[in-house]
């Protein structure tokens, strides 16, 4: 089993579990810093170590434009390569398909992506990109999927839907098969994607087949995009609908504090983003009693930590004038130093989440966090 159940709150749907690889165990729920290209923005490994992050994510095909899955491979992996200790996972690149200054198109066949740095052409197909996460040599894989822009039209989705099915069936296919020879205790783990858009119906198909699969997890991808709030909660409950509960679920790109305390509630285990750190960048600051901007005028002489309540080294040692300064001033330590601190606050977050679930009190531990936080 590559997953197990620890605690459940009676109220909901939220749990303790734990997400067992080969190069480790993560208990969950759990938040995990994007390192697109194996790094946290202005955030070392060791930093990350230090405030108790116990998984990262990369992006594959970025990867394999620099330094190359060749390379990666020499060196012994992702791992190796950034000497980071926790578990590892890669995505796809499905992601790159909403960036249309590297999505040039796709068929049933697979994604036509452009180098950035050369200009070149590159076509992926599932078979490849499963081959190229096992050169990374990451912990847990993402099936090669097809990402609908919120824009697109129910037809558009659907065919993402129906291609994001048959590649996740030949992912599976390929993955298994380049991994018969290596003992169950040493195989990289497989999750599959679910999407559908904010349409339940194709939510429903999608996840349902998936489920067919027997991955050893399962994402919920397409969402945290800038759809409205309640269309994201209503998707995550319709795929819960069909997904196994003995397998973690993880919802991808989301960040939002309160975002993911709901997305907990509704049975989600994992999380990634960008939020913490590209808000920290901007001097958005989080904070146990709401988020704020820490480059406004007010700070500029206090002496306050960014969070009197919380217990990092940026909070124990530096101020908010000095940190307003730094960012105003774009340089790199202030972004380092909000950065950690909002990473911090993530982790922190879902450990007292952690706890207040096996207590039996995550009901009124969200309700409390809530109204501090967004003062309701």
């Amino acid at each position: 089993m590559a997953f197990k159940v620890l605690a459940r709150d009676k109220h909901s749907l939220a749990r303790v579990g734990k997400l067992i690889t080969r190069s480790g165990s993560v208990e969950t729920p759990f938040f995990m810093p994007v390192a697109t290209k194996t790094a946290v923005k202005h955030v070392s490994p060791e930093m990350l170590e230090a405030m108790g992050v116990n998984a990262t994510i990369s992006n594959s095909f970025v990867l394999s434009l620099r330094p190359g899955a060749s390379v990666v491979k020499k060196l012994g992996g992702i791992r190796a390569l950034s000497s980071y200790k926790g578990v590892m996972f890669t995505d796809s690149g499905g992601f790159q398909m909403y960036s249309p200054s590297l999505y040039k198109g796709s068929t049933d066949k697979g994604v036509e992506f452009k180098n950035p740095y050369s200009g070149e052409r590159i076509f992926m197909t599932p078979e490849q990109n499963m081959q190229l996460q096992l050169d990374l040599g990451s912990d847990v894989a993402m099936c090669f999927d097809t990402m609908p822009l919120i824009a697109h039209s129910k037809e558009a989705v659907s065919l993402a839907v129906t291609r994001t099915t048959n590649w996740a069936c030949r992912c599976k296919e390929t993955h298994d098969a380049l991994q018969k020879k290596i003992s169950k205790k040493k195989r990289q783990l497989l999750f599959g994607i679910v999407q559908g858009g904010i349409h339940d119906d194709l939510r429903r198909v999608s996840a349902e087949a998936l489920t067919q699969l027997d991955f050893d997890g399962f994402s919920i991808g397409g969402l945290a995009l800038g759809e409205a709030k309640e269309d994201e909660y209503r998707m995550i409950e319709v795929c819960q609908g069909y997904l196994p509960r003995n397998k973690p679920v993880y919802l991808m790109g989301a960040g939002n504090p309160v975002e993911l305390l709901e997305a907990i509630e509704r049975g989600c285990d994992m999380f990634d983003s960008r939020f913490p750190t590209m808000n920290a960048r901007h001097g958005n600051i989080f904070s146990w009693k709401g988020k704020y901007i820490v480059t406004n005028a007010e700070y500029k002489t206090s002496l306050k930590p960014l969070d009197e309540g919380c217990a990092c080294m940026v909070c124990k040692r530096y101020s908010r004038a000095y940190i307003c300064h730094l960012i105003r001033n774009e340089e790199g330590v202030g972004y380092q130093l909000a950065s950690y601190h909002n990473l911090y606050f993530l982790q922190e977050l879902m450990r007292r989440v952690r706890k207040a679930i096996r207590a039996g009190k995550f009901k009124e531990f969200k309700k409390k966090f809530i109204r501090e936080y967004e003062g309701r």
